[in-house]
């Protein structure tokens, strides 16, 4: 029968301590991960991030088109759309079509910056504000670029996240109250 020493006691119990210790350790990670995974902030800056990449890249589409190209262009916008704006743009596709086809411009468009405003998941509606370069090369003259800062209203679809409405951010400086005398 084999003696146990001061030293195999203290060896037994560094060891005991290091595998509570571990095992503290593993069930405090796996804790922490369940409930960072079933955090409702977790999945809602999720949705967030989903309508902003949406956004934009709808955005994107919409101020990208080129003449030679026309077809795929027009599509992209459709399938960016849903509601009246779809509606809209199909009523609307002949005319404007011929009319850029008359012009033959090349029209391309960056995102610079983007931000959601609103987000009400329950109801599937988006707001976006959404900052972009857009550069129109007409035939025969010099492009003109210019910066424009453009609201986008989404709604979600079986597809995803889709544009329901896009127009201009008001622009200008906010009136100054001039002290009364």
């Amino acid at each position: 029968m084999a003696r146990t020493t001061s030293r195999d006691r203290t060896k037994l119990s560094l060891a005991c301590t290091a595998a509570a210790f571990a095992l503290g350790f593993a069930g405090w990670t796996g804790s922490s991960w369940y409930v960072a995974a079933h955090d409702d902030s977790a999945r809602f800056a999720e949705t967030r991030d989903d309508v902003l990449a949406a956004g934009e890249q709808a955005a994107l589409n919409m101020n990208t088109l080129d003449h030679r190209d026309l077809e795929h262009g027009l599509d992209a916008w459709e399938e960016s759309a849903t509601g009246n704006l779809l509606t809209e743009l199909r009523k609307g596709r002949a005319e404007f079509e011929k009319q850029v086809r008359t012009a033959r411009t090349v029209t391309t468009a960056e995102v610079l910056s983007g931000a959601v405003t609103e987000l009400d998941e329950r109801e599937g509606r988006a707001g976006v504000l959404i900052a972009m370069r857009i550069t129109v090369d007409p035939p025969k003259k010099k492009p003109s670029t210019k910066e424009s800062r453009l609201l986008g209203e989404l709604t979600r679809t079986p597809g995803g996240w889709k544009l329901s409405g896009l127009g201009q951010a008001p622009a200008g400086e906010a009136p100054i109250d001039k002290p009364s005398d």
